[in-house]
């Protein structure tokens, strides 16, 4: 690819970042300055104060989106992969199996806690875009409710579109809504060029000298202004990480200071603006074109958060972290883009939910922060074990630059806290529902394979087993597929019940790798057996979708098997509960309903259901 091509390609992928990636910190400006100033964080509307709140805005973003997540943590991708799932997944083989643990354990609340963020997400930011037609007529105000959840109801039908579609038509969408906002708050700034002095981060010092306990709760307002942050991570596999970067430092961030400062001026000017200091900012003549356009980017901040759950959801499928379930593919140059029908559409119902249950952008406000600010400190802490064990950092510079994201992470973690009965109970609820689910997945799947390994047999076993039961040779050729290096149950019974053994034997094993992709020069490998047996081993990474046909197509030159005609034996392991055990029954009875609800391994791994023998398993749990 030549330089310009590569210069077009990256400002195509980096208009479309802008329509995908910074939908939800682009629209933060909709409510994150009035939630400083009314609702659980009103504090007095001075000049002084107003100047404290613009600078500790400025300098989150500065700190957590620019240094952070575009400088450092970004940087920390699994081969192009990001979210909290690919981090872990790059630094949990660096550590022993305690700290392993430990680290599991964060990953998984801290992906559930992002699921949370996706359903507020699109919730809070469109109810928001459509309560400025209040500023143009009150004649919409009972409709308000009824608008955002039809508006939330279209945005979820399209996902289906995929990441990329969407991404080119909402890119010049959000390209004039950035711009827009910036010249209009560079307009508003200029009438009051003082809140310049907001740079400053002495005011943001000042600001909590002044106003003490309630300075500092002020925090669980502010951090709305960064929301986006984890989704710029997530998301990064759909775009890369350049051209993320220079729409940020070229777009995003600049037309965000712009508006905030405009805001800023405005209130200083007229402190009775408050209710909407957003819609207040542009003429009354044009507010209809502004309300609308403001719904349109509240609709594609609601994308950035909604890809990204996407992506985590298919990371932590390939995982092992949540049964397997239907994953589409959307897009045949990138294989980070993937639509989740299941996931699209639960979260399209909460999201509704809490539009009719909350009403006011203000209350969901109370809701909104909890979860994103602990999946921030959540990756602070797996972003420690990169430094040290992939990046070699020396110990002093590691401490000091992840105290210093943690000061940011963790305060503005604890004041979010304080909003828990305003709503900040219904993130903390789900995430908990969600990590539960995976720990019980997890759990679930050790006590099958320990059933299934009572039965199993080794490798070096095989030989003497074939010779105790087996009775004739048959014409043909079989793969085995086994989820472990033990030979497959399936295989086991098969030989013991029919007492025959195919001409050419397979065992293939489908490993998942801890990288998103594996070169196909490493894919495959094969182990040569006695008497025309072979082991073969297919390694996938956790964005990749398993081939089975495909790869055996690719080792036929080692293993002499036609992919169209031999027949491919999978296992089938019915789980029944065991009523005669008394531990763990509420675990028990949830995984069966898990594994019930898992996608067939048939169709997981594409092999063409006429070559399928399956052989069930009865394990009581």
């Amino acid at each position: 690819m030549t330089e310009n091509n590569k210069s077009s390609r990256n400002i195509a992928l980096s208009l479309g970042a802008l329509g995908v990636v910074f939908g939800d910190i682009g629209t933060s400006p909709l409510y994150a300055l009035k939630a400083c100033f009314s609702g659980y964080h009103a504090i007095p509307l001075t000049q002084a104060n107003v100047l404290g709140v613009l600078s500790l805005i400025i300098w989150s973003l500065f700190v957590v989106i620019s240094l952070k997540y575009v400088t450092f943590v970004m940087a920390a991708d699994n081969k192009g992969e990001g979210g909290i799932f690919a981090l872990y997944e790059l630094v949990r083989q660096s550590k022993g199996t305690k700290s392993a643990s430990v680290m599991l354990i964060s990953s998984l609340i801290g992906g559930a806690l992002l699921y949370g963020d996706g359903v507020i997400t699109p919730a809070i930011s469109v109810l928001s875009a459509i309560e400025g037609l209040d500023v143009a007529t009150t004649a919409a105000h009972d409709y308000i409710i009824y608008i955002s959840c039809t508006i939330l109801l279209v945005l979820f039908a399209f996902q289906r579109s995929g990441t990329d579609k969407i991404g080119r038509l909402f890119g010049p969408i959000m390209m004039v809504w950035f711009a827009v906002i910036g010249v209009f708050g560079a307009l508003s700034m200029l009438d009051n060029p003082i809140v310049l002095e907001a740079f400053s981060p002495l005011y943001g010092v000042s600001f909590f000298a002044e106003n003490g306990i309630a300075g500092t709760l002020v925090l669980g307002a502010v951090v709305l202004c960064v929301t986006g942050g984890e989704a710029l991570f997530a998301d990064m596999g759909h775009f890369g990480r350049k051209p993320i970067t220079l729409a940020w430092y070229f777009v995003a961030l600049p037309s965000l200071l712009l508006n905030y400062l405009g805001q800023g001026a405005l209130l200083i000017n007229n402190p009775m603006l408050i209710i909407h200091p957003f819609f207040s900012l542009f003429p009354k003549a044009i507010i209809f074109p502004i309300v609308g356009l403001a719904t349109m980017a509240a609709i594609i901040a609601s994308q950035a958060i909604i890809s990204g759950a996407f992506s985590l959801t298919s990371q932590a499928v390939h995982l092992g972290f949540i049964p397997r379930i239907r994953i589409l593919q959307t897009s045949e140059l990138n294989p980070g883009q993937v639509y989740v029908s299941s996931i699209n559409w639960i979260m399209a119902a909460l999201s509704i939910f809490l539009v009719v249950s909350f009403k006011h952008s203000e209350e969901l406000a109370g809701a909104y922060g909890i979860a994103i600010t602990g999946t921030m400190v959540i990756t602070t802490y797996l972003f420690w074990f990169y430094l040290r064990n992939i990046k070699k950092w020396n110990i002093v510079p590691a401490v000091l630059l992840i105290s210093f994201f943690a000061c940011f992470d963790l305060g503005f973690l604890i004041v979010n806290f304080t909003k828990i009965r305003g709503g900040g109970w219904f993130p903390i609820l789900l995430a908990a529902i969600v990590a539960y689910i995976m720990y019980v997945w997890l759990w679930g799947r050790e006590e099958i394979y320990g059933h299934i390994m009572d039965k199993g047999l080794r490798i070096s076993d095989l030989e003497p087993e074939i010779e105790k039961y087996l009775l004739a040779k048959i014409p043909g050729e079989a793969v085995f597929l086994t989820a472990s290096n033990y030979i497959p149950v399936a295989f086991l019974q098969h030989l013991r019940r029919n007492r025959v053994v195919h001409e050419k034997l397979v065992f293939l094993q489908v490993e998942t790798q801890n990288q998103p992709y594996v070169d196909s020069g490493k894919r495959i490998s094969v182990k040569k057996l006695k008497n025309n047996v072979s082991w073969v081993t297919v390694s996938y990474g956790f964005m990749e979708k398993p081939n089975v046909p495909v790869a055996v197509f690719q080792a036929w030159n080692q293993i002499a098997v036609s992919r169209d005609e031999c027949n491919y034996y999978v296992g089938k392991v019915s789980i029944k509960f065991n009523p005669e055990r008394t531990d763990n029954k509420f675990k028990r009875k949830l995984f069966i309903l898990l594994s019930s609800i898992s996608n067939n391994p048939v169709d997981y791994f594409k092999i063409p259901e006429d070559l399928v023998v399956t052989i069930g398993t009865g394990v009581k749990l």
